[in-house]
């Protein structure tokens, strides 16, 4: 049996706003085993980006806050720690790729500060030896001339290499696990597939477990052990990426999947859509959402479907308008 090193229980997530409380993580459970690839997929505002801040609790103040459920790290819950304890594992035991680098690097000081940081605060090095870890690091993640780079601010940076130092950022201090926030967000086809491949190869290295938040279903293939496909802040379907692409059960899943191009699609030909929108949080119906989205009345969305499993690891939000054969 694999071990688990992280496991979601019901874990609800909510911010405060001028209508009131709203639930952006409803109630969410999944695992990730010692090195093991987890998937995170859906549309934007499915609440796949409030999921991962939830984990390492970093959510904006003071509006979101965890209301309920438990986040187990090597059996450890996270939820009750205080703010100091929470800094002692972030970075150190979960390391975070951020979606977007130019937020993430503070613009005031210069890579080597902000690398050698991590190596200050986590593991007690000398200035010296902090920053000679970092040039190490930038070597890592195959930054060129990483001494004379390390003395350059984020702006002198292009894209990609400020994507490598935030993958710097995150493996310095070698963590167990890491949360990947679509971490080839903006950057060209090209430069994608080197920041993949490296995660991936450092992955290898280092043994580590991963969370990849994305929107591309084809980087969920080539990367991915386990899925979870989230739509309205819940998971309505969860199974090893093979199962997923092959036997998809839930029809949000199938539209998703339905609306990749593959190499017998004709040339100009438009792709199947996903008819509607996500719901804001605040009209979110209390039983299925997706059959809200698809304009169904009924029981479906008074009444919250059960979750079941269908088959060995498959498990999915058990609508009768949205899944054949329940």
């Amino acid at each position: 049996m694999s071990e688990v090193l992280l496991d979601v229980k019901n874990l609800i997530t909510a911010f405060d706003t001028d209508t009131g409380l709203m639930r952006a993580v409803d109630q969410v459970s999944f695992s990730v085993e010692k090195r093991q690839t987890l998937g995170i997929v859906g549309e934007s505002g499915c609440g796949k980006s409030v999921t991962a801040m939830s984990i390492v609790k970093l959510l904006p103040q003071p509006s979101g806050r965890i209301l309920e459920g438990r986040v187990l790290f090597k059996n450890r819950d996270l939820v009750p720690l205080e703010s100091r304890e929470m800094r002692k594992i972030r970075g150190n035991e979960i390391g975070v790729i951020f979606q977007e680098p130019m937020t993430a690097l503070n613009p005031c000081h210069r890579i080597g500060k902000q690398l050698s940081e991590c190596f200050l605060i986590h593991k007690n090095m000398t200035k010296k030896e902090a920053w000679e870890a970092s040039i190490e690091m930038l070597k890592m993640v195959r930054i060129p001339a990483p001494e004379h780079r390390i003395g350059d601010y984020p702006h002198q940076l292009s894209g990609g290499m400020r994507q490598r130092i935030v993958i710097a950022l995150a493996l310095a201090c070698r963590p167990d696990l890491i949360i990947a926030d679509e971490p080839t967000t903006a950057l060209d086809v090209t430069v994608q597939a080197q920041i993949l491949d490296l995660i991936k190869e450092q992955q290898e290295q280092l043994g580590m477990s991963m969370i990849l938040i994305t929107h591309d279903l084809g980087v969920i293939a080539e990367t991915c052990d386990d899925v979870v496909v989230m739509y309205g802040g819940r998971i309505v379907e969860r199974a090893p990426v093979n199962e997923i692409f092959h036997q998809p059960r839930h029809a949000y899943t199938k539209g998703l999947l339905a609306s990749m191009p593959h190499l017998e699609t004709p040339r100009k030909s438009l792709l199947p859509v996903i008819p509607g929108m996500v719901e804001s949080l605040q009209n979110f119906v209390i039983g299925c959402r997706f059959c809200q989205r698809m304009k169904r009345a009924g029981a479906t969305t008074r009444e919250r479907p059960p979750y079941r499993e269908i088959s060995p690891g498959h498990w999915v939000e058990a609508c009768p308008q949205c899944v054949e054969g329940i």
